[in-house]
Formats: C-alpha cells, sequence, structure tokens
C-alpha cells in the first residue's frame, strides 16, 4: 500500500525554523512527484512548494518564495520541507501528497495528487 507520514512539525516563534519530513514507502519514490500541501482553520488547501521525480527542479508557492526549501531523497524514500524565517500565517496542517504524473503547470492544484500523508501540525505564535 502507499503510504506517506509526515512528521516535524510543531510549535515554533514567529522567525524560527522547522524541518518536516515525509516519510514514504509502497511505490517507486524516484518515480513519482511530490508536493507539500497545507491547510489552515478555515481555509482552503493550497500548495506550498513541489518536487519533481529525480528531485533537481523545485517550484515554491509565492508564500513561501525564499523562505521554504523542499527537497527530496530518492535513497532514503523522504522528502522535506526546511521552513525558515515562519510567519503566523503559515500556522496550518501541513501534508506531503504524490502522484506519478503531475501537469507541471498545474503542480499548486491539490486535485493533481493521488496519495496523501496524514498531516503534521505547524503552528507559528506571534
Amino acid at each position: 500500500d502507499v503510504q506517506l507520514v509526515a512528521s516535524g512539525g510543531g510549535l515554533v516563534q514567529a522567525g524560527g525554523s522547522l524541518r518536516l519530513s515525509c516519510k514514504t514507502s509502497g511505490f517507486d519514490f524516484a518515480s513519482y512527484h511530490i508536493a507539500w500541501l497545507r491547510q489552515a482553520p478555515g481555509k482552503e488547501r493550497e500548495a506550498v512548494s513541489y518536487i519533481r521525480r529525480r528531485g533537481t527542479v523545485p517550484y515554491y508557492a509565492d508564500s513561501g518564495k525564499g523562505r521554504f526549501t523542499i527537497s527530496k531523497d530518492n535513497a532514503k524514500n523522504k522528502v522535506y520541507l526546511q521552513m525558515d524565517s515562519l510567519e503566523p500565517q503559515d500556522t496550518a496542517v501541513y501534508y506531503c501528497a504524490t502522484k506519478s504524473y503531475v501537469i507541471t503547470s498545474a503542480w499548486s492544484r491539490p486535485d493533481q495528487y493521488a496519495y496523501w500523508g496524514q498531516g503534521t501540525q505547524v503552528t507559528v505564535s506571534s
């Protein structure tokens, strides 16, 4: 079975950092594109960052540009999201999601992804 397990969330003060991890199993990780998305209370789920299967081409939503860094370790079947300079508006549940084929121009659409992890809570206090 395809499994994605996100971890690394927590409570941090504004300006702090967190590193999220997504451990995967049950599929050929090196052949899949993968993304981080988030959902804040009362808001729609939104994509934060995306990386293509080989881990060489990252994409970022405007909300995370310059602050977030996505990386993909095909040897460990893991994807990471390094989040720096966190702001209270980054507070959300963060999910990793994946699919073997993603329309690159539509990477930010949550409906592009077939498999999802359970999410990890990130809370940034002001």
